[in-house]
């Protein structure tokens, strides 16, 4: 199984002011990430906009990530959908493309009910011979993932572990009952990340990570190596702009910040649209505060 431990960057996906996928910014960012001590990526996740791309563009993002990366740290692809066809057929692609994982979602709008959420997952988790991921997020899809259906899921060998997003704890300390070896926990919320770490999590599938990912890093690596200390000063210190990344919907944001840092990443694809100006301004004076940006 893959335990990956540490910081998962759930990548952005730059864009020219046409609209078009910018592979040669993919290409830097991901550098940056290598060079920062991310620990894994997430390509085509929610942050990544896959949502409001071709499946042509999800293809080639993927296969462009995974090149860049070549090996150095583990790449987790994206494939989830509210169609379970759609997401196994995905899954198999990005498999075949040479993956290290998969981050798949509950499905979203026509939802389901218990039988059919567990075999949403089961069904590409039978297909695939890489570990899945399993994506709790009610605020996007309007349905969780209950206990049941992680206890029944948990020893499924194919099934590494969950991205616990809903901002619950009671549901996160629920849930770390069923944690091992083989089945692990990664906090989707970055205001929430020690926390996670407290009831067992291994880390976290963040969007924070995309701006400052040597912190990131060094936060989770600080609380698993036993100095709880220093990371919880860690996330108190940075708690201001991390909220700042979710004062309007994830990832513009994110994806703004980068820009007034200086990367170029280029807009969002509508509907998501550009910041107000009072939440810009507000997400400008958290970068200015911890140096991000003069």
């Amino acid at each position: 199984m893959l335990h990956i431990q540490g910081s998962i960057v759930a990548l952005v996906t730059p864009f020219n002011q046409d609209g078009t996928v910018n592979f040669s910014k993919l290409g830097e960012l991901v550098d940056w990430h290598l060079a920062s001590g991310t620990d894994a990526i997430v390509a085509l996740g929610t942050t990544g906009e896959s949502a409001t791309m071709t499946d042509e563009e999800d293809d080639a993002v993927c296969e462009y990530v995974l090149k860049r990366v070549a090996g150095r740290i583990p790449v987790i692809a994206g494939s989830g959908s509210n169609c379970t066809a759609t997401m196994l057929a995905k899954s198999l692609r990005y498999q075949a493309m040479g993956a290290q994982g998969l981050l798949i979602i509950s499905p979203y709008y026509n939802k389901t009910n218990e039988e059919g959420m567990y075999r949403h997952f089961a069904t590409v988790a039978d297909a695939v011979n890489i570990p899945c991921i399993l994506y709790n997020v009610p605020g996007r899809t309007g349905c969780s993932i209950s206990e049941n259906v992680v206890r029944r899921l948990a020893g499924h060998e194919n099934i590494m572990g969950i991205k616990e997003a809903s901002g619950n704890m009671s549901y996160a300390t629920k849930i770390a009952r069923y944690l091992n070896e083989n089945f692990v926990m990664y906090s989707g919320n970055d205001d929430l990340i020690v926390p996670i770490l407290s009831v067992g999590g291994s880390g976290v599938i963040s969007v924070w990570a995309n701006i400052m990912p040597r912190e990131t890093h060094d936060m989770v690596m600080a609380y698993l190596s036993g100095d709880t200390k220093a990371a919880l000063e860690a996330q108190l210190k940075y708690l201001e702009l991390i909220n700042g990344l979710f004062l309007e919907v994830n990832p513009i944001p994110v994806k703004a910040a980068l820009n007034m840092m200086g990367w170029e990443v280029g807009p969002c694809r509508m509907p998501l649209y550009e910041m107000s100006e009072g939440a810009a301004a507000k997400l400008r004076t958290a970068l200015e505060k911890v140096g991000l940006v003069q």
